[in-house]
């Protein structure tokens, strides 16, 4: 947790395979902490990420349903989503991290890396790196909420910690009648929601060398929504409905032989599954699931004035898929495949001025071609409130199941023969840190290549594109701390994202503004706690999913939160809270609604933070 002033020193464990120091990374990361989450008191874990540059998200509807992050004008599943250390992008939905199950009292921290980081944690980092960190707490806490169109929230925790041992175990759950999400018709039913999460983490050191740990957590989630007529395939308003659970679990051990030589062990599960219906006749469902097995050693010396580190791991991946439809068994199917990552990075410093990293990683795939990808990056801070730093990357996105073996056989073929999509980029930093400001400026370029598309003739199925797709742009995010009560933040984005439209020209890619920002603050005096944020979303080209499949230009907007906390005892919290306080209204996916103003209130119990 940051406390005032501005600690320089955040520890960012996603921009290398070790922890390091906010102030010796090189490339773009952005963290919200426990006190801003707490403070601005965001439903969701998609809400906080509308406050980080270059992060466009889209809701096709009200909250609960489908959410998409696109970091950089990377696609939705080209984001790497680990939960407390957990690979937790799903492998039955195309490898796509599921933002709408993603409960935000459920987490802690969040940590954002941008770029392509393939070369450190392997496929589907190309747009960056998202570390989401659960809620541990030594003191028993409890919240309950409830508000506009039928909202209800609640949430309690539980922490012990011993002399040898900690351990930690959390409850959530959300729901809401929601609104109609058709925009096609004005009254229709409501498609509402439900989630419920679990989260458990526990800790054993018997002595200073050895660390032995479990962690899990348990997603769960109902969401209603308006599909497709069934004999025009138009959208209408239909009663429609999607169930999905995502489970997974992770044992560690670590053993740390000296300042000089760490070693570490883990082994993951995770299971999700997807079942969707229309009123209550099953349509379709699928399963997946990936198990994984992985080993780290970590080792330094000097030579001279220069500092090394020296990073080995090695890594096993298997992943199965299951489909099945029950309206005639057309996309019944049962596929497997298995993968290892060998990863190598070398990083050295020197002094207080010079900071290099270096990494390698082959990927080896038993389904299609096997990708090596390289991270290479320096940064230089001529006195040490300055940072300038420069990198390079590669990212990969293997292809989905979905993708290499189809889904309807008469309709959509699979490709077994395509290729790893591939990115590679450069970014420029330029960064500042005092006691009570902080500033980070970015330029990055980026390029696709080997983009898998859906082809329609003469065979509606995935190919590899030949050309390239390309991705550049700034960022800007500022930071000032006057005192407790008050932390402001604000952020610039600017990204111009093209895909191949044809010989002559290229065209703008959807769903991507070429501007956004955000203003975010919180602060506490005395009883009273506050936060409130301001997210902007520019103008930005989308396409209708229906005949005639005409493409749209969405207008920009604003969406504004307000939260404000009053401790009636030490331990105890009233609090207010309002979404979308100006009533935007908007459309983050042509032909879906949004949700309109918000009004909530509720109580907390749990030691202030």
């Amino acid at each position: 947790m940051v406390q005032l002033p501005i600690d320089t020193n955040e520890i960012v464990v996603t921009a290398s395979r070790v922890p390091e120091e906010a102030a010796e990374t090189p490339v773009s990361v952005t963290i919200i902490n426990p006190q801003r989450m707490e403070r601005i008191g965001d439903p969701q874990i998609a809400g906080f990420l509308r406050l980080v540059p270059s992060a466009a998200v889209s809701t096709s509807g009200p909250m609960g349903s489908i959410t998409e992050v696109r970091i950089r004008g990377a696609e939705s599943n080209h984001s790497l989503l680990f939960i407390d250390g957990i690979r937790a992008n799903d492998p039955a939905e195309s490898n796509t991290p599921r933002f709408e199950l993603l409960n935000a009292d459920m987490a802690s921290r969040i940590e954002v890396i941008r770029g392509p980081q393939s070369a450190l944690w392997g496929s589907e980092a190309i747009g960056g790196v998202i570390a989401v960190d659960g809620r541990s707490s030594e003191k028993p806490t409890a919240s309950f909420e409830a508000g506009s169109l039928g909202f209800l929230r609640g949430g309690a925790g539980l922490g012990i910690k011993g002399p040898t041992a900690i351990a930690s175990l959390s409850a959530a759950f959300q729901r809401s009648d929601g609104i109609n999400n058709y925009a096609g018709v004005d009254d229709g039913e409501r498609d509402g929601f439900r989630n419920l999460a679990l989260r458990g983490r526990a800790a054993w050191q018997p002595n200073s060398a050895i660390e032995l740990g479990v962690s899990g957590f348990a997603l769960s989630g109902q969401s209603e929504f308006d599909g497709y007529d069934p004999i025009t395939f138009n959208r209408a308003d239909t009663l429609d409905r999607t169930r999905n659970r995502l489970a997974a679990a992770r044992l560690w051990g670590k053993y740390k032989a000296s300042d000089r030589f760490t070693a570490s062990a883990w082994a993951s599960w995770l299971s999700s599954s997807n079942r969707n219906f229309l009123d209550d006749d099953k349509l379709n469902r699928t399963h997946g699931s990936r198990s994984s097995v992985g080993a780290q050693v970590e080792t330094g010396f000097n030579t001279g004035a220069v500092s090394h580190n020296l990073i080995g791991a090695a890594e096993l991946e298997r992943e199965a898929f299951e489909a099945r439809d029950f309206s005639g068994g057309f996309t019944n199917q049962d596929r497997d495949r298995n993968h290892a990552g060998l990863t190598a990075e070398w990083r050295a410093q020197l002094g207080e001025h010079l900071f290099t990293d270096l990494a390698v990683r082959n990927d080896r795939f038993n389904r299609f071609k096997d990708a090596t990808t390289l991270r290479a990056s320096a940064l230089v801070k001529p006195v040490e409130q300055v940072g300038i730093g420069l990198s390079y990357g590669e990212g990969i996105a293997q292809p989905t199941f979905i993708e290499l073996y189809g889904f309807f056989p008469g309709g959509f073929t699979g490709n077994p023969g395509l290729r790893p999509e591939r990115s590679r980029g450069v970014e420029l930093t330029a960064a500042f840190r005092s006691d009570r400001f902080r500033a980070l400026g970015s330029l990055y370029r980026h390029r696709l290549e080997d983009e898998i598309l859906s082809l329609f003739f003469p065979v509606n199925t995935a190919v590899n594109s030949e050309d390239s797709s390309k991705r550049k742009g700034a960022e800007l995010e500022i930071g000032w701390s006057h005192s407790d009560a008050l932390n402001l933040t604000a952020t610039y984005a600017y990204l111009d994202a093209t895909q191949p439209a044809g010989l002559d020209d290229d065209a703008r890619e959807l769903r991507r503004p070429k501007h956004s920002g955000s203003v975010a603050l919180d602060g506490r005096s005395g009883a009273w706690t506050y936060g409130a944020s301001i997210a902007f979303t520019g103008a930005h080209r989308d396409q209708r999913d229906e005949f005639p499949y005409e493409l749209v230009t969405l207008s920009s907007y604003w969406l504004t939160s307000l939260r404000v906390a009053y401790a009636v005892r030490p331990e105890v919290e009233l609090f207010a809270r309002v979404t979308n306080a100006f009533d935007a209204r908007y459309q983050d996916v042509v032909g879906y609604r949004t949700e309109g103003r918000g009004i909530y209130a509720g109580i907390r119990l749990a030691p202030r933070s």
